[in-house]
C-alpha cells in the first residue's frame, strides 16, 4: 500500500496488501469474499451454503463471524494509517432479524467511531433481496506493531 491503509484495495478478493490477508484464515474457509475495503467503508459477500445450521439457515455465528472480519479489517487499516499499527477485537455483539436458506449475503462495515485507542464498527448484513439479516457492532483496540 502506497498510503498505509488510507486507501481501498482488493486485490484478489482475499487480501489487503500490507495490511491484513485471509487466506488460510476461517473466513476463507467460510467463503467469505472482499469487495471493497477502507477504514471508511468495509463490503464483503459470504455464502449461505456452507455456513447453515440444522434447521438449514443462515448460522448466527456465521453472521458474527462476517461482522468481526468486516470491522476488524476496517480497524486495522484505521490503526495502519494512523500509526502504522494493528487492530485487535475486545468486543462484539450481534441482532439476528430475519433468517437466510440460500445464496450470498452481503455485509458493510461503517465506523461508528475511528479514534486514537479503538475504533467502533456497526456492521449491517443483508440477505440477495436487500432485507436485514443482522446488525452488529465491534469494537477494537488499536495498537501499535
Amino acid at each position: 500500500m502506497t498510503d498505509a491503509g488510507t486507501e481501498s484495495e482488493v486485490t484478489d478478493g482475499k487480501a489487503l496488501p500490507g495490511v491484513i490477508s485471509l487466506q488460510d484464515t476461517l473466513p476463507e474457509r467460510m467463503g467469505i469474499v472482499l469487495l471493497e475495503a477502507s477504514p471508511e467503508r468495509v463490503v464483503a459477500t459470504m455464502p449461505v451454503a456452507g455456513n447453515i445450521q440444522p434447521y438449514g439457515l443462515l448460522h448466527g455465528g456465521a453472521s458474527v463471524v462476517l461482522a468481526e472480519t468486516l470491522g476488524s479489517i476496517g480497524a486495522a487499516m484505521h490503526a495502519a494509517r494512523l500509526f502504522g499499527g494493528l487492530a485487535v477485537g475486545i468486543e462484539v455483539n450481534a441482532t439476528h432479524h430475519k433468517s437466510a436458506r440460500t445464496g450470498l449475503v452481503t455485509g458493510v462495515a461503517t465506523p461508528l467511531r475511528l479514534g486514537g485507542m479503538i475504533a467502533t464498527y456497526e456492521i449491517v448484513i443483508t440477505d440477495e433481496d436487500g432485507e436485514r439479516v443482522c446488525t452488529a457492532r465491534l469494537t477494537c483496540a488499536l495498537r501499535r506493531s
